[in-house]
């Protein structure tokens, strides 16, 4: 079985060394970056499945490396924080992180987490970056997961990052279908708190993209009552 990639990002390296010790014993590869401008160029250059990210940085701080990752990712972001008081973690959460470890923390505890995260992404049966590198065919549509990029007739389309998700998600699963929640919990982070019905509107411009670019199908179906599934003709 190919092993996950984990980024570690923190500016402190004993921290690293001390995560990165206790990852690689569990059979992860491991990536450093001591800055939040270091972590976006490892995200740039390779297939990431998780990031474990501090807050306190100096350049650029945990949050904003963590509104920058929800801006183009969905991958699970562990974040750490020196911090205890509540207001600190639940500004994480709300920037998309998907859980937080205070420190000073217990390696195995850290270990643990890493592991429920990324069983939470297999579970949905979602293939994790790093495990992604063959494109996505159908009929006339390709899929590059590892640029994420969706290509109709042959031509470049521009989708934005969450229709690009759906789609992929969707894509990756034909003839399974998703229920909204299901979508909102997978691609948004799971403190989200708005309507779910937003999905209804990403799904709408992903049709109307689609069909300018003609294609010779409709790449998102609804089940009435359900939610969505990816149907083609061919495969």
């Amino acid at each position: 079985m190919t092993a996950n990639h984990i980024l570690v990002v923190d500016d402190e390296p004993q921290m690293r060394n001390l995560i990165r010790i206790y990852l690689k014993r569990q059979g992860y590869l491991i990536y450093e970056a001591q800055n939040g401008i270091e972590a976006l160029q490892w995200l740039n250059r390779q297939p990431i499945d998780l990031v474990i990210l501090d807050i306190m940085m100096p350049e650029m701080d945990g949050y904003a490396v963590c509104t920058e990752i929800r801006r183009i990712q969905t991958l699970p972001i562990l974040m750490l924080t020196a911090r205890s008081e509540t207001k600190d973690r639940i500004t994480g959460l709300n920037l998309g992180a998907d859980d937080y470890l205070i420190k000073p923390f217990d390696p195995g505890e850290l270990v643990a987490r890493v592991g429920a995260l990324l069983r939470r992404v297999q579970q949905l049966n979602i293939p994790t970056p790093s495990l992604i590198t063959r494109p996505l065919s159908f009929e006339d549509m390709t899929i590059y997961p590892d640029r994420r990029e969706i290509h109709i007739q042959n031509q470049l389309v521009d989708f934005t990052p969450k229709e690009y998700d759906i789609l992929y998600l969707l894509a990756s699963n034909p003839h399974r279908v998703f229920t909204r929640d299901h979508i909102v919990e997978q691609l948004w982070s799971f403190d989200y708190n708005g309507d779910v019905r937003s999905v209804d509107n990403h799904v709408k411009n992903i049709r109307e993209k689609a069909h300018r670019a003609n294609l010779s199908f409709s790449p998102i179906q609804t089940a009435w009552g359900v939610g969505y599934k990816f149907q083609s003709g061919g495969h």
